[in-house]
């Protein structure tokens, strides 16, 4: 009796086609295996597996972000999907597609990618932009081998102490130091302590209005302590390296024009030596204030992660909500189209963050709607340079207008293909 083949579609996540045998978590060696995982990572993969398969996860949390930056391919499941897995079963899973089948004659042996250039250029010419978001000095390092252009984005708020103390000037001069070093002479932008309710350090009480995703977060806390102090830590830190290091400020969850220029102008009151400030918008009431902002601030980040949350109505760290964070959605499309548009000439100073950007076959659309600075994980940036390379800047905008004509997120993945 002929065993029936098994295609599942799951959602891409990080590209790659791998073949091996199903194997449930990590207790055991999970070199060459294609591992089912029904928890997110606390910590990198100590061996990395050769693919991953997530069941019921919710892609734009902050407990997913770590398996995107292991550049590992995998794909998203449901829980009814992962029934029809067992241990032991080989598979061929592609991470660009979302294909998860026993057909093995699908599988095409992994060759060397063409060599592309360190700086990334569309087909036609155009310059982008592909910084690194980092949460330690080893994914520094690793934006500094590969090439990256610049930390985009050092996330301040998981550079703790390790007796899980309250971090002071002392700690934050020491790590941020090492920070620069380790980026070698890249521009370094500190994102300041952003902590939410999903990322909360065990010194730092959660009351009821800080306990939902729309709570006080980024700089709403910064007025109280004991954000306060660190803070002003942070700023001191920076200052005493701003002489000898390109680092930046970056302000995170800025609601308005009123709170930016309140904390921009603190800022400027507390270092000695001139620093750039920047801000990030991640709702959508903020995005559409950018032209506003680059008349206070030299530059602007867009945190897609956050900003999805606000603009579907949906937790990000919920995988029962995931269906509504749909980074197909038309209306998506539609609105950072006004995002840029409302930008225009500055349009260069405003950077896409978050895992939106390095989706299987999400960059084309974005740089169709005249995106040219991204922030991304180190692991990905091979990958999102040759996506790079083969994209035609006319034909991305034309597929992005057909992206924010369409009338359904199926309309939209066939579009991607």
């Amino acid at each position: 009796m002929t065993t029936p083949v098994i295609h599942i579609t799951g959602m891409p996540y990080v590209p790659g086609t791998v073949r091996g045998e199903l194997q449930r978590g990590l207790k055991d060696n999970p070199a060459g295996k294609i591992v089912l995982l029904e928890q997110a990572l606390t910590d990198p993969f100590e061996l990395p597996p050769a693919g991953f398969v997530m069941v019921d996860g919710a892609p734009f949390s902050h407990d997913l972000i770590p398996l995107m930056g292991s550049g590992v391919p995998g794909i998203l499941i449901t829980r009814s999907q992962a029934d029809a897995l067992y241990t032991g079963m080989e598979l061929v899973l592609n991470g660009a597609t979302g294909l998860l089948t026993t057909d093995l004659s699908v599988y095409v042996p992994p060759y060397e990618p063409p060599v592309v250039s360190t700086v990334s250029t569309t087909e036609d010419g155009e310059a982008v932009s592909l910084r690194v978001s980092a949460r330690s000095q080893q994914v520094v390092q690793c934006a500094v081998e590969s090439s990256a252009e610049a930390i985009g984005l050092l996330r301040s708020e998981f550079l703790v102490p390790e007796d899980g103390q309250l971090p002071d000037a002392a700690f934050y001069s020491s790590t941020f130091r090492k920070m620069c070093e380790s980026a070698a002479g890249l521009p370094l932008t500190i994102r300041l302590f952003d902590v939410a309710a999903s990322k909360r350090p065990s010194w730092l009480p959660l009351t009821p209005v800080d306990a939902g995703v729309l709570g006080r977060q980024g700089v709403r806390l910064y007025a109280d302590e004991p954000v306060h102090s660190i803070y002003r830590a942070q700023l001191q830190a920076i200052d005493a390296l701003a002489p000898e290091f390109e680092v930046r400020i970056l302000l995170p969850y800025v609601a308005d024009l009123a709170e930016l220029k309140y904390w921009h102008a603190d800022i400027k009151r507390q270092l000695a030596f001139p620093v750039a400030i920047g801000a990030m918008a991640e709702t959508p009431s903020a995005a559409l204030q950018l032209h506003e902002w680059l008349k206070v601030v030299e530059f602007v980040a867009i945190g897609c992660n956050d900003l999805m949350q606000c603009l579907f109505g949906a937790d990000r760290d919920q995988p029962e909500l995931r269906r509504y964070l749909d980074p197909y959605a038309p209306t998506l499309y539609q609105f950072l189209r006004q995002v840029a548009d409302a930008v225009q000439d500055q349009i260069d100073e405003v950077q896409l963050c978050g895992v939106l950007p390095q989706l299987p076959g999400i960059m084309p659309p974005l740089l169709g709607l005249g995106y040219r600075v991204f922030s991304v994980e180190a692991a990905l940036l091979p990958y999102l340079r040759q996506t790079i390379a083969g994209t035609h800047t006319g034909e991305a905008s034309m597929l992005a207008e057909q992206i924010c004509s369409a009338r359904s997120s199926v309309a939209v993945r066939e579009l991607l293909g």
